[in-house]
């Protein structure tokens, strides 16, 4: 943490209004950002996704369970996994209680990995969470929405994560997939966000962001090296 300068409350607070019209000018231009992401073209989904659910196999456009969007949360949880990652634990930590304020909008939070369903759900009931689970293991959703990548993708180099080439250490990734459904059942993909592009869904990293010491990960080997799942503390 750097050490702040002390100073007079009428210091801090001319300080504070100085950084106040910089907060309303990212405030303006992450609205306009906001209206352009609203404003991406849609891709129809013409594949029939499969997943295992709580009320049996479903497709994609069950998933939305009345509703006319959906947003899908791609929780890294491999099918020989012991438990889910840390990280998306850390995030899912965040989605209890918001799916009944989401359907008021016409919108379904779901998500999705490619551990069974047995075990997503044991692994659910474990972290005291609610929200909607299922498996995608039967189908290649995980791999066209590169959150998932096989062995051999990996072994012949960067994978195809974040619009581009990366070195993820992982088989898995995470991500958060949007999509829309037309009255005549037709299914498009809106939008789809990785890495750092997921920061805004975590609650608890935006609180700290308020604070003096931030995230307070500098001296980390890297940046959520302190993050346990929830019972572990």
């Amino acid at each position: 943490m750097t050490a702040q300068q002390s100073v007079s409350r009428d210091e801090w607070l001319a300080a504070r209004k100085a950084l106040l019209e910089k907060e309303k000018a990212f405030t303006r231009e992450r609205d306009a950002l906001s209206a352009a992401r609203r404003a991406l073209p849609r891709v129809r989904i013409e594949k029939d996704y499969v997943f295992d659910t709580e009320s049996g196999e479903q497709n994609l456009g069950d998933l939305f369970d009345g509703c006319g969007q959906l947003v899908v949360y791609h929780f890294m949880y491999g099918p020989d996994w012991e438990a889910g990652c840390k990280s998306c634990s850390f995030w899912a930590d965040n989605y209890n209680g918001i799916g009944e304020h989401l359907r008021q909008r016409d919108t379904r939070l779901v998500a999705v990995s490619r551990a069974p369903l047995e075990t997503l759900l044991a692994f659910r009931e474990r972290m005291g969470w609610r929200f909607p689970w299922v498996s995608s293991g039967r189908s290649d959703f995980n791999y066209d929405f590169r959150v998932s990548f096989t062995k051999e993708e990996r072994e012949a180099g960067p994978v195809d994560y974040n619009y581009g080439p990366s070195n993820f250490p992982s088989d898995e990734a995470p991500g958060v997939s949007c999509f829309t459904r037309d009255e005549d059942g037709a299914i498009y993909h809106t939008y789809s966000a990785y890495s750092r592009g997921l920061d805004i869904f975590n609650s608890a990293y935006n609180l700290l962001d308020l604070t003096a010491k931030g995230r307070d990960e500098g001296e980390l080997s890297y940046p959520m090296e302190w993050v346990k799942l929830r019972d572990l503390y």
